[in-house]
């Protein structure tokens, strides 16, 4: 996130008084003739250190007045001023922000090695994006620029951006965009940015949980009163979306997230056939891990995401072979073999104990692990790898966050920027020799 630096500044001033003793040498008139001439000699010195004081600012280009283009009404800045939250105010050195002045340009994300071609795996990160009303055009174009430095420092070639959108309840019908869903105008920058740096792209909405009570109400147990009224409302709703998306040249839009009791719906066939007359790229659905081993996702998609989240039932010190045969277990139920048709489009889990148990577990916060969460992203790979998959996406980083910071206690043990062990781990993984499925297991 953008940091407001406040600089206290205090001026000294300092007034002496200077007692003049006039000495009476030739008499009373030359006393009043010296007297007369210091009167425009005390009047000048004013005046000319003030002139210095504003006007060699002005010669060497650093005075505290600023007008910004266009503008009549000046800007005080004292010392050096720091761009406030969302990229386009000024910082006074006594801390206030002022009016928009012209943001610094956006210097250019590095581009990746080995940008992404058919066969080839997808190396990608899940970014979680809620945007903010008050977050300027510049100010998001920054943090996308920021964010693909990162990800091409990890050595990734592909990047998802997930926004939540809203309901009202598990039986609403009315799905809309909200407080944090980012303006299709917003993710035209974010998908530009990305796409210049060479990442393949993936356009992720998906349910917000609050209005749902979580735990126990999650976006695949929703039960609306009338369902061909939600997909009415979810076809409206996504339109900008898939328009945005098909302006900035993602590679794939997902159409659905994780919604298990949706699943099979006929709704599905219209909704996707509207979604592929706007958008000319793969229209994908991601499916819960629990639903993808149990059985048929009845999804008419011709690419299937897994967010898995597979328990395996090992100690904190189980080596890296014990959570692959786990894995191995749980695809094994679907498929045995390879698995050139799927993605991992969600995979990630806590630094912290016991995690193994539960990877999906994204409300418990045990004792820090860092070691629990890199060795499950050395094991995830290794499957990925093994049974000829088309790639992984972390989960996740968060938009606005400093992708170099390492997390802060209060944050969730699911985050991984900023864990060393981890990130060594993905850039061991992205970095691999591994060529992917091959062009002929694309859909």
């Amino acid at each position: 996130m953008s940091s407001e630096t406040q600089t206290e500044t205090t001026g000294e001033t300092a007034g002496k008084t200077n007692r003049e003793t006039n000495r009476e040498t030739n008499g009373e008139g030359a006393n009043r003739k010296t007297k007369r001439s210091k009167v425009p000699l005390l009047a000048i010195l004013p005046v000319t250190v003030t002139s210095l004081v504003l006007g060699l600012p002005w010669v060497i280009g650093d005075h505290p007045l600023r007008w910004a283009s266009g503008s009549l009404k000046p800007i005080v800045v004292l010392h050096d001023s720091t761009p406030a939250k969302g990229g386009g105010g000024t910082v006074l050195a006594g801390g206030g922000a002022v009016a928009d002045a012209p943001a610094e340009p956006a210097r250019p994300a590095p581009k990746v090695d080995r940008p992404w071609k058919t066969g080839m795996p997808e190396w990608g990160v899940q970014i979680f994006w809620e945007d903010k009303k008050e977050h300027s055009d510049a100010y998001v174009e920054k943090k996308a620029r920021e964010q693909a430095a990162y990800l091409v420092g990890l050595k990734a070639n592909a990047v998802a951006v997930s926004f939540p959108f809203y309901t009202e309840g598990r039986t609403s019908t009315k799905l809309t965009a909200g407080k944090s869903t980012p303006t299709p105008e917003h993710l035209d920058t974010v998908l530009r940015v990305f796409h210049e740096a060479g990442l393949r792209t993936t356009v992720r909405p998906t349910l917000d949980e609050a209005a749902l009570v979580p735990p126990e109400g999650w976006r695949g147990n929703i039960k609306p009163v009338d369902k061909e009224a939600w997909f009415a409302s979810y076809e409206a709703m996504l339109g900008p979306y898939l328009d945005a998306a098909q302006r900035q040249q993602a590679a794939t839009f997902v159409i659905g997230t994780e919604l298990n009791s949706m699943e099979g719906h006929p709704g599905w066939k219209s909704l996707i056939a509207s979604a592929e007359k706007r958008f000319k790229g793969e229209v994908s659905y991601d499916a819960n891990w629990d639903n993808y081993v149990g059985g048929h996702i009845d999804v008419p998609v011709g690419r299937l995401g897994v967010d898995a989240y597979f328990p395996v039932k090992v100690a904190d010190d189980a080596p890296v072979e014990q959570l692959v045969a786990g894995w191995n277990g749980w695809l094994d139920k679907k498929s045995k073999g390879a698995l050139p048709r799927i993605v991992l489009a969600e995979a990630g889990i806590s630094a912290m104990d016991g995690a193994y148990h539960a990877p999906g577990d994204f409300y418990a916060k045990r004792t820090l692990n860092p070691a629990v969460q890199a060795n499950w992203y050395k094991a995830v790979c290794q499957v990925v790898r093994e049974r000829r998959m088309a790639g992984v996406y972390w989960w996740s980083v968060y938009f606005d966050s400093d992708p170099g910071a390492a997390p802060r206690e209060e944050e969730s043990r699911l985050n991984f920027a900023g864990r060393p062990d981890t990130e060594r781990e993905i850039r061991s993984c992205f970095g691999s020799d591994y060529a992917g499925p091959g062009a002929g297991a694309a859909p």
